[in-house]
């Protein structure tokens, strides 16, 4: 999809960071946007931007809900005639460990982080295949890409995001069916993902939040220009920011021996 000019793009969680950030560069490439989020107050103000420069419409969505998604790509039909993308990009994030990290938590992430993409992509594939020209992109992290103490649910999510979109991006191919699939790898983005984090019963919160404010290295804005040129160019991959080059070079050169350096820096900054 090199052309985005007039394509119908549809984004979740796009009240703010990465989907915010990305539903204005969309914009402003002529992109007609259906955008969802459950913060009705970014959304409402998200979407009057855009739709200063497009044809933008705003749905509060809870993406933890199948029949909610579903119901959405009916809602997004029904008023665009045709979707060509959809980013599903809506995500919560929670820091604890395997022992006192609650079910209660453990499924709200999943439900939200792999169970909203793969109901997105589910939702929306009959009608990007049926477009003649579309694409699926996944919002994933370099969590799923390595193993990090106290983000076991994290990984858990982003790891079978990743998985569950390559395995699609081959079927797609395989089935010669048209429609592009991208899995998005970020690194530490300056949105406020940590902050609203769950955080265990142990965890010093105000530490944790404070540490990945100073390993965030790329703005929203950065990150959506390098996954909207990454769409542009159909990479199945996409990295963002300097540290997530890093850390998928240091899993495909260390493969599983990448544990010990994680180890090392995770005593440093999260058993604190």
């Amino acid at each position: 999809m090199k052309e985005l000019q007039n394509k119908v793009v549809v984004v979740t969680g796009a009240a703010s960071g990465i989907g915010r950030a990305l539903a204005l560069k969309l914009a402003d490439k002529g992109c007609r946007l259906a955008l969802s989020d459950m913060n009705e107050a970014g959304l409402v103000d998200v979407t009057s931007a855009c739709a200063r420069k497009t044809d933008a419409k705003s749905y509060l969505l809870d993406v933890s809900h199948r029949d909610a998604i579903y119901a959405h790509a009916d809602a997004v039909m029904k008023d665009f005639g045709q979707v060509n993308m959809v980013v599903n990009n809506a995500g919560v994030a929670l820091s604890a460990s395997v022992r006192e990290m609650t079910d209660e938590d453990f499924k709200w992430i999943m439900d939200i982080d792999f169970w909203g993409v793969a109901h997105g992509t589910r939702a929306f594939l009959p009608h990007l295949i049926a477009s003649g020209d579309g694409h699926v992109v996944n919002i994933s992290s370099v969590f799923g890409l390595i193993g990090v103490p106290k983000q076991s649910a994290y990984n858990a999510a982003k790891f079978a995001v990743r998985g569950f979109t390559e395995a699609l991006r081959q079927e797609m191919k395989l089935e010669k069916q048209p429609v592009q699939v991208s899995c998005v790898h970020p690194g530490g983005i300056r949105t406020n993902i940590a902050r609203a984090a769950r955080m265990g019963k142990s965890e010093n919160a105000e530490a944790q939040r404070n540490g990945f404010d100073k390993l965030a290295m790329t703005s929203p804005e950065k990150a959506a220009g390098i996954i909207i040129r990454g769409i542009q160019k159909n990479e199945s991959r996409i990295l963002v920011g300097p540290d997530a080059w890093g850390i998928e070079a240091l899993n495909r050169v260390l493969g599983a021996s990448y544990q010990p350096l994680v180890e090392r820096f995770s005593r440093k900054n999260l058993y604190i």
